[in-house]
């Protein structure tokens, strides 16, 4: 409702507005068609439950995200965790964790912590998402080949060494429909413009196999039984309590790729149509989504870029267009479901290589690696490494982990502690240190940048050794911007040993935020309110009058 009533505000309800809309909708609509039940038959479902969970995301991300042109749905990033979850928990789980997911994006919108997902940096962004584009490849071999592999277990090199032994019973026509249907995917977007090459793709394929009948080509008919001509009813799905406490970490994986996902295609809308969405507000959208869906007979969902960004290029202004889609997937389950099941699968898993492709960004990767510096190249190749071999949450935290470790020391780097000798010139005239106006044993040092944990220990080290022969300090902390805690403890540990060597320490020219927590923490009741001084001209003075 909430899009709807800004969208109405804008004035974007003219018939103008109301038929580009809904021609936005028609398209994305028909682009949405097969990678809806291609995703869904890649996490483990079955292929009418990717349509339902369009229909259900689609429209209550328009109602109650934070951006007027999402459009959500199943998406290709969540393939290799739905299928995990599927393969463990069954589809009962699957919708359970896709519901508990959904709360915990609610919580993260109404928490406010859209900006703080923003922050998750790019080499990390891009190395989970392009092991989200192997395992996406790899995982359709089965389907694109017409493989018959062995079980095998959840990890991706059990995966891999099945379907590499699988090879020899490759089904040739499935690879022959495969190949072409590849070949349209790439060659089809140069010639045709307005028709999605997905869908010409899946009705090209599926005549061919009803013309020739190749013996042995699966199809959603014969792995699935068709798809229902029917939409689902309302239904909660059956929830015990162990089950909900096993989910918990599959429900995380999920709201957290949801969230990333959903604020980078709101973040790509916004470059395209010039709007700019509200981030925590798009969480709470999506949490609904995923609240709700499940209870539709539909799984997890997200903002899908490809889709948003087709419904922007056909002339998108207001949630109407996400609406207009999930009314024309309404009308392909109703009227068009029987010639469904004719479609086959190795056309689908065609489609999920051009996506596994997408995803990788191969080109942005190879420049990552070759322009970044040597520590981003590393937490890209560490998330790429574990999302692919370990597991998603895994490869995240430990990128944004490794991110946030090597900037504390990009940071602590930056921290200068430096003596300022008499005579030497000062940024202000007013500030500087003239011969002779130092007292005998009196030591300045001037601070600059942020006094936090990275930089504690080297403004410990660098003040230790002038303890005994200094007989009084005086710390320029202007260009000091914020201070922590560990911050704190180290001025105050210096102060305690300085003191306790009978030594006068001075404080000067502290910026108001870092006098108030030095304040509050004690610091300068300890070191007295004289010993604190507005300017540098000041603190000597203090100094003289202590000796």
């Amino acid at each position: 409702m909430i899009a709807l009533l800004e969208a109405k505000a804008a004035g974007l309800w003219s018939r103008k507005h109301i038929a580009n809309n809904i021609l936005a909708g028609l398209v994305v609509g028909i682009v949405a068609l097969p990678l809806a039940m291609a995703f869904a038959i890649a996490s483990g479902a079955r292929p009418e439950q990717g349509l339902y969970t369009a229909i259900v995301a689609s429209v209550l991300t328009s109602l109650f995200g934070g951006t007027r042109l999402q459009i959500a749905g199943p998406t290709g990033a969540f393939i290799a965790v739905l299928s995990i979850i599927t393969a463990q928990h069954g589809i009962a789980g699957l919708q359970i964790a896709t519901l508990m997911a959904g709360i915990i994006l609610v919580a993260f919108g109404a928490a406010r912590l859209g900006v703080v997902i923003k922050y998750i940096p790019n080499p990390v962004i891009v190395g989970f998402t392009a092991g989200i584009g192997v395992l996406i490849f790899v995982g359709q071999w089965k389907d694109f080949f017409g493989l018959s592999p062995a079980p095998s277990g959840l990890h991706f090199h059990e995966k891999f060494l099945v379907l590499v032994q699988a090879l020899p019973t490759i089904h040739l026509a499935t690879t022959g429909l495969a190949l072409l249907a590849l070949a349209i995917l790439i060659v089809g977007p140069r010639f045709l413009k307005r028709i999605p090459a997905p869908l010409v793709a899946m009705v090209a394929i599926t005549l061919i196999q009803a013309f020739f009948h190749f013996e042995g080509v699966a199809t959603i008919g014969t792995a699935f039984g068709g798809i229902p001509r029917t939409l689902p009813t309302f239904a909660l799905p059956p929830v015990q309590l162990t089950q909900i406490i096993s989910l918990v970490g599959p429900a995380f994986t999920i709201a957290l790729l949801g969230s990333i996902e959903s604020l980078l295609s709101a973040v790509v809308a916004d470059g395209m149509a010039g709007t700019k969405h509200n981030s925590n507000q798009e969480l709470i959208g999506q949490g609904i989504a995923n609240i709700v869906a499940p209870m539709f007979g539909g799984f997890a969902s997200t903002g899908a870029i490809a889709r948003t960004a087709t419904n922007i290029r056909n002339g998108a202004t207001s949630p109407l267009a996400g609406m207009v889609h999930s009314g024309f997937l309404i009308l392909v389950i109703l009227l068009l479901s029987p010639l469904a099941s004719a479609v086959p699968l190795c056309c689908l898993s065609a489609i999920l290589f051009v996506v596994a492709w997408n995803m990788s960004e191969l080109p942005h990767f190879v420049r990552l690696v070759r322009g970044s510096p040597i520590t981003d190249v590393a937490v890209l190749l560490i998330t790429f490494a574990l999302t692919v071999l370990v597991d998603l949450v895994v490869a995240v935290n430990v990128g944004v982990i490794l991110a946030a470790l090597m900037f504390m020391r990009r940071m602590s780097l930056t921290v200068n502690i430096e003596p300022q000798l008499e005579g030497s010139a000062d940024t202000t005239g007013e500030n500087a240190l003239p011969a002779g106006s130092l007292p005998p044993g009196t030591v300045v040092y001037s601070i600059e940048g942020p006094l936090f944990f990275g930089a504690a220990e080297k403004l410990e080290r660098t003040l230790a050794h002038i303890q005994r022969p200094a007989t009084s300090l005086i710390l320029r902390m202007s260009h000091v911007p914020f201070v922590d805690a560990t911050g704190i403890s180290a001025i105050e540990e210096i102060i305690t040993d300085f003191l306790k060597h009978g030594a006068t320490v001075v404080l000067s020219e502290l910026r108001p935020n870092v006098l108030g927590k030095l304040e509050r923490a004690g610091v300068l009741a300890r070191l007295g309110s004289d010993n604190v001084t507005e300017t540098l001209a000041l603190a000597i003075e203090r100094v003289k009058a202590s000796v």
